[in-house]
């Protein structure tokens, strides 16, 4: 039996796939596959309100079962992808299954990066999967102090989240800011007060060595400089790499990720959705990946579409929220890392008040929008990005 569309990856992007083409109308068969045995869920509370217990994990599922039931899936959970003919139509699973299909959508998103040797170590965490966040919150109760490597988004949101539970809380981050790739180094340095003044102890421009370990448990982080930082618990938050080694051999471009055209198509009749799709490849160029949960779900939405005939380019506007220490950061647009030829400008609030709107600009352009606990005021921040309009003068 041949299914008209298989969705490999139940997440957020790969879902709203399924609920795009149900709602527009497809009548088709539909199968939907992923590798966990867990029905879909949100990723975005798992560093967050699930792991300080706040939230059971039911409350982060995407859909309701009835839901599910109703968007007529063929739902294969907990039965990996292993490989993939492209020229054939033919998906196979790890139990031996093989799905012929008629359309085929990759949304099978990041796998968590280790450090060398913490797979051996108890103590030793990444957060990726609701299991994930489950075996971090059980180690973390437990806990007095615990090291996080890594500041980007995640590393800095389970910082939060563990100080918010009263442990003691060291970050450990190679570049000279926190969440430098998301904000530059000037609102990066304002991610390093907020955390500071909570209490945590913030090591940035300081490469890790190491994991140290007695009896098969880690007790602390070795940095580059010999320095130990004792722990109870380390969790590792190093960024991800797209899930794609299972697609060796299978026609399709792999480049640190899947790489699709301006319509996300990896090939003929296969799309790639979310973290795993480098998306705008071609003439040279090598496209664009973005880590984000609005992308999943608007690159959903387009693929849905294009699978059911539009025939437009994919052309997102890049969106990023994160939640610390109640405090609500957006971030429009692309900021800058090096901050050559770029400037920020405050306008409106102010950085002491904590409250703020900021323009970033490069070349003379606005090419980004952060908002820090304003959510109200950046309405019109997908309308000035979009145009790509000079950024108005002071």
């Amino acid at each position: 039996m041949t299914s008209d569309v298989v969705i490999v990856g139940a997440s957020a992007g790969g879902l709203t796939v399924a609920e795009g083409l149900r709602g527009r109308g497809f009548t088709g068969s539909l199968a939907l596959v992923d590798a966990e045995p867990e029905l879909p869920y949100d990723r975005p509370p798992l560093s967050k309100q699930v792991l300080d217990g706040r939230w059971q994990a039911e409350r982060a599922r995407l859909r309701a079962p009835a839901e599910l039931d109703a968007l007529h899936l063929d739902l294969r959970l907990g039965r990996p992808a292993v490989s993939l003919d492209a020229p054939g139509h033919r998906l196979t699973l790890r139990d031996g299954s093989v799905l012929r299909y008629r359309t085929l959508v990759l949304a099978t998103g990041l796998d968590a990066r280790r450090l060398p040797g913490q797979d051996r170590l108890a103590g030793v965490h990444t957060l990726r999967t609701l299991a994930d966040s489950e075996a971090l919150r059980a180690g973390l109760e437990t806990a007095r102090r615990v090291v996080v490597v890594g500041a980007g988004v995640l590393g800095c949101e389970i910082a939060a989240t563990a100080r918010g539970m009263g442990l003691e809380v060291t970050v450990v981050e190679p570049a000279a800011q926190p969440m430098r790739r998301l904000l530059g180094p000037e609102l990066g340095r304002e991610i390093a007060r907020l955390h500071t003044e909570q209490g945590i102890r913030l090591l940035t421009s300081t490469p890790v060595a190491g994991l140290v370990s007695e009896a098969g448990r880690v007790i602390g982080v070795r940095t580059a400089s010999g320095a130990v930082l004792p722990a109870d618990v380390v969790v590792v938050a190093v960024g991800g790499r797209p899930v794609t080694d299972w697609l060796a051999g299978s026609g399709l471009t792999l480049d640190d990720g899947v790489v699709c055209d301006d319509r996300c198509r990896a090939a003929d009749d296969v799309y790639a959705v979310g973290d795993v799709a480098r998306f705008g490849a071609g003439a040279g160029g090598r496209g664009v990946r973005l880590e984000n949960r609005t992308n999943a779900t608007e690159q959903g939405l387009f693929v849905a579409a294009d699978i059911l005939g539009a025939r437009t380019a994919y052309q997102p506007l890049p969106y990023v929220w994160s939640d610390q220490f109640q405090v609500r950061i957006q971030v429009y647009g692309t900021v800058p890392e090096d901050p050559a030829g770029s400037a920020v400008r405050i306008v409106e609030g102010s950085l002491t008040s904590r409250k703020f709107v900021a323009h970033v600009e490069a070349r003379g352009r606005l090419v980004a929008v952060v908002a820090w606990n304003s959510p109200g005021r950046t309405r019109t921040a997908r309308t000035l990005l979009s145009v790509r309009r000079p950024a108005p003068q002071a």
